[in-house]
């Protein structure tokens, strides 16, 4: 079943057309906000619970996985701005607990480029993975309500040895954000929540973003998102809305809106959240990966677009947006998880898709 609950998907077919085309592919509930040239659509497609009757939301609350780097990578910057912190001080100048390397600075701590293990898990060039905190299978499930300090996921990380001389390579790893949050609330000695609202959520009037740290509830309205494991060889499936974060901390662990995630990226982008000479800081891209302090840069036929979206155990997010902020796409989906990753495909070309379609303008054509 597929809903929009404004008369705009009349006005705009094509982008009802493609949502629909996502339920069917397998996710459980999508909610699309695009703002462009012609205005603003919002549209659902899916249903809010697995088998349900009840039709999707459109503007309801998810877990936005790794979109929560961007909001932590802005909120160093903001307070760079303030002189609180330098970009390129080494982060153990904060951090001395934790004997970090002192070569490792703030900045590549928000580009990836630290070199430290991915407190969870690492897959190397050969192929060898090795784990770090659980989050697959009936290991995860049985154990998703636990906490986990976020100096815990630090120990662990740099119990293990590091993948790089630091600057020297690129690898993304949820801990260097762990780290950088815990920056955040050396620096000012409050809470990572309480600055994000002082410094963005406030200013921008965001009412539906939050960090809840430990706390498994997502506030409603909420689609719902599930996780499919194997347990004495029977599949099970079971609603995972309600997890405790902790696990990802601040690699992942934020909670938003599409229309929350649009008046961010759009200001972000429109230069009414950072200095100029910071956005640009922000927005240059490291050779690897297109990857630039809390945001990826990819180069489309429409042009340059940055985006930094993320996904979670049954949920995700899409956050996109033109250089000057006047484009913006964002999206939440929930789905059934599972070990092996099944949707990652679906997920990938949904994410080309709307690049393509949206943001290249070629829907329709």
């Amino acid at each position: 079943m597929s809903t929009d609950l404004s008369d705009q998907a009349q006005d705009r077919p094509e982008l009802q057309r493609a949502i629909e085309e996502l339920a069917d592919a397998g996710f459980v509930g999508i909610q699309l906000r695009v703002n462009d040239e012609r205005g603003e659509w919002v549209g659902g497609a899916g249903s809010s619970e697995l088998g349900g009757s009840t039709g999707p939301l459109t503007d309801g609350h998810f877990r936005i996985g790794s979109s929560t780097k961007s909001f932590v990578a802005t909120s160093v910057l903001l307070l760079v701005a303030e002189g609180r912190i330098g970009l390129d001080t080494p982060a153990a100048d904060h951090l001395p607990e934790f004997g970090l390397d002192r070569r490792i600075t703030v900045r590549m701590l928000l580009q990836h480029t630290s070199g430290i293990f991915n407190h969870t898990g690492e897959l190397y060039e050969d192929g060898t993975i090795v784990l770090g905190v659980p989050w697959q299978g009936k290991e995860w499930v049985e154990n998703r309500f636990r906490t986990y300090l976020p100096e815990e996921l630090v120990r662990l990380s740099l119990s293990r040895p590091a993948r790089f001389a630091p600057g020297t390579g690129w690898s993304y790893a949820n801990t260097n954000y762990v780290l950088a949050r815990l920056v955040i609330e050396q620096v000012t000695g409050r809470s990572f929540a309480e600055e994000l609202r002082r410094l963005i959520l406030g200013p921008l009037g965001m009412t539906g973003t939050l960090a809840p740290g430990a706390s498994p509830e997502v506030p409603a309205p909420h689609n719902h998102g599930y996780y499919r494991y194997q347990d004495a060889g029977e599949e099970r499936t079971v609603d995972v809305t309600r997890q405790n974060p902790s696990w990802v901390g601040a690699g992942g662990d934020m909670i938003s809106t599409t229309r929350d995630l649009h008046t961010y990226f759009s200001a972000l982008m429109g230069g009414r959240l950072l200095p100029p000479e910071l956005l640009t800081e922000m927005r240059t891209p490291e050779a690897t990966a297109g990857y630039g302090l809390g945001v990826f840069a990819q180069e489309t036929e429409g042009g340059t677009v940055f985006h930094h979206n993320g996904a979670t155990m049954g949920s995700a997010a899409l956050m996109y947006g033109t250089p000057d902020g006047s484009r913006t796409l964002t999206a939440g989906l929930t789905w059934v998880d599972d070990a092996d990753l099944s949707i990652a495909p679906a997920f990938l070309t949904a994410q080309q898709r709307f690049v393509d379609e949206v943001l290249c303008g070629k829907l329709g054509r």
